[in-house]
């Protein structure tokens, strides 16, 4: 079972990434119909909403059933407004012509693991706790981490490594995870970080962000398809998109961030979008500050012309 919502930190479930700049990037107005692609908690969704009353009307989906109803309750004076789906945002499509929604007038894509996730130990996402080894985002998908570390061969796991974590020392980590595994299963997220931190070459000298860090980003990335799922959706989102709509992405990390760049530079090559931003935007210092995780976070916004 995860939190209550009542257990869940106030001060962290109202603490959208970008909030200000996400908001402002979308262009928001009273009666806009809007997709809030990860609703996640729904801390963006709530101000969306409050921009675009009287008369709008806001899509969520999310492929996390747990965030969803967080979503619903903190959403519930706007229920009227609101209508929430339990999909992945690479079927977007799906989901809004199952609504007879043709096109909507801005979409928003937040990236980010929510705090809900992160925060719950037995979903498995973090490092600083020792959990079981899942990292789904959808509970009800086959595939976990635990099947990959314990499955994969030393060469796949390698591959994975470098391809979705950067990861430099991907094929001693690899090595030791197959050694390891062969003594016994690895079946939880201690036992990942550790042997992780056992591969690394001795005298690296002070990191910045914990060993594992990369190793555990691979693995989720891998585990929800999420590099595969961000292609397909945004590709599809401009087709339901408004002449004058606006698409906001928040990446938090280089991986996610160049495919949201590769793919509205040939929107705009094709001349059917115009970036709303030279260069994306990141959070100000007072909000890293204030919020740690929101440091790595990277929004850009296209314009349907077209």
């Amino acid at each position: 079972m995860g939190l209550t919502l009542e257990e869940v930190s106030l001060e962290v479930m109202h603490r959208p990434v970008m909030a200000k700049e996400a908001l402002e990037s979308l262009n928001l107005r009273p009666g806009s119909l809007v997709l809030d692609a990860t609703i996640g908690c729904a801390g963006h969704s709530l101000l969306i909403l409050e921009k675009i009353m009287p008369g709008g009307r806001l899509i969520g989906i999310d492929r996390d059933n747990e965030s969803l109803e967080y979503a619903r309750a903190r959403l519930d004076n706007f229920k009227e407004n609101v209508n929430l789906v339990y999909a992945d945002f690479r079927n977007l499509d799906k989901a809004l012509s199952d609504l007879r929604i043709d096109k909507v007038d801005a979409m928003l894509f937040d990236l980010g693991i929510s705090s809900l996730q992160l925060d719950s130990p037995e979903r498995g996402f973090s490092i600083k706790t020792d959990a079981p080894l899942d990292m789904r985002m959808d509970r009800a998908s086959y595939i976990s981490a635990y099947d990959l570390v314990n499955n994969l061969t030393e060469d796949e796991i390698s591959a994975l490594l470098r391809r979705f974590g950067e990861e430099r020392w991907h094929n001693r980590i690899a090595r030791f995870l197959v050694r390891e595994r062969e003594r016994q299963p690895i079946v939880t997220t201690g036992q990942l970080s550790s042997i992780v931190l056992k591969a690394m070459p001795r005298g690296l000298g002070y990191r910045k962000i914990h060993p594992a860090t990369r190793a555990f980003q691979a693995f989720r990335i891998a585990v929800n398809r999420e590099l595969e799922s961000l292609e397909e959706a945004l590709n599809k989102a401009v087709e339901f998109l408004n002449v004058g709509g606006r698409i906001s992405v928040i990446s938090f990390h280089s991986l996610e961030d160049r495919v949201v760049k590769n793919i509205f530079k040939q929107l705009y090559r094709d001349g059917r979008v115009r970036l709303i931003f030279a260069k994306p935007q990141i959070p100000r210092f007072e909000e890293i500050r204030e919020n740690p995780r929101s440091r790595s976070a990277k929004l850009r916004t296209i314009e349907k012309i077209k």
